[in-house]
């Protein structure tokens, strides 16, 4: 460890009552790695593999522990209880560090503030999909449909405040209609209802509907991103289909709680930049649609901007739909 290193230690030791040797030794045990949602799940997959990695670089398992409950906020709730020394972070996401802020009145937290930004994980691009049998097989007739039948069309979600909930929510503002909307207790039920054409659309990550999509179940018409998706090379963006507005990808980022030393953020982001570097890491979340960060979002500095700005892009869209998590 070079001079300048040690005493930026030292002093953010010294400041957060954390010793030199111990800021400098980091870590010491075991890493505990928190995902606020039930094994199985997109983000617990992509945790996995990146917490694997980054056991290798740091030289100390890095553990998970799924905390899931009301929408990921349990989980995230229980990393601001955890000591700021490191060695317990966790992967939060688009709904428990964005959409989170306008769904749940007596959030325990801010996840503006009450976190250690480490650096951004991956992202995963929405995509735009209906049954079967719908009527449309363009995303301009979609949304000519929709506009056409919107009493009576519905979309399904994987309840309220899921990714699933909450991009659908912007694509009906952005396409201007209010159709009825048709919660399931996760992803798997909608989607076996969207296959038997019991509901009309879906927008969901890609990871979760590709399978679906290549066995021909469902119609996909776009993937909301500036550039086509690698495990859907054939289905075009949103801008291609002529629908720029709808761009939106959920994301996961790894956090830390408050008060973490600085040289600590900077170890754990060392590790993860080096995890995502991996040729196997990458070969494994391209198998999945992930997409990785830019060098800008991988940065704490980075993920803070990136999540403030989320904050800001779907307070107001879920705000208009009068939507709570206690509804």
């Amino acid at each position: 460890m070079n001079k300048r290193f040690f005493l930026a230690a030292a002093a953010t030791a010294l400041a957060t009552g954390l010793s030199p040797a111990a800021a400098q030794t980091f870590p010491s045990r075991p890493i505990t790695m928190i995902i606020p949602f039930a094994a199985g799940g997109p983000t617990d997959v992509v945790a996995r593999i990146v917490s694997e990695a980054m056991g290798k670089s740091l030289g100390q398992a890095v553990v998970i522990e799924n905390v899931a409950g009301a929408g990921g906020t349990t989980g995230s709730t229980r990393l601001t209880q955890a000591a700021a020394d490191g060695h317990t972070i966790m992967i939060g996401h688009t709904g428990t560090h964005a959409a989170s802020v306008a769904l749940y009145p007596n959030l325990r937290y801010n996840p503006a503030t009450d976190f250690a930004p480490i650096g951004l994980v991956n992202t995963n691009a929405i995509l735009i999909t209906a049954k079967k049998a719908l009527p449309a097989n363009t995303l301009s007739e979609f949304v000519a449909w929709v506009k056409a039948n919107e009493r009576t069309a519905n979309n399904a979600h994987a309840g309220i405040g899921s990714v699933s909930h909450t991009t659908c929510l912007l694509l009906n503002s952005i396409m201007g209609v209010n159709p009825q909307t048709v919660p399931y207790r996760g992803t798997g039920p909608a989607m076996n209802d969207l296959v038997a054409g019991q509901v009309d659309y879906l927008c969901d990550q890609v990871v979760n509907v590709a399978p679906q999509v290549r066995a021909g179940t469902i119609k996909a018409f776009a993937v909301a991103q500036m550039t086509r998706n690698q495990a859907l090379p054939d289905v075009p963006t949103t801008t291609e289909a002529g629908l720029p507005g709808y761009q939106v990808v959920v994301w996961n980022a790894m956090l830390a709680p408050k008060g973490t030393p600085a040289p600590v953020v900077a170890r754990l982001n060392e590790a993860l930049k080096a995890a995502l570097a991996d040729a196997n890491v990458r070969a494994r979340l391209a198998e999945l649609g992930a997409d990785l960060p830019t060098d800008v979002q991988a940065t704490p500095a980075g993920l803070q901007a990136f999540i403030e700005s989320e904050i800001a892009k779907w307070t107001p869209v879920i705000k208009a739909a009068g939507v709570t998590a206690s509804n």
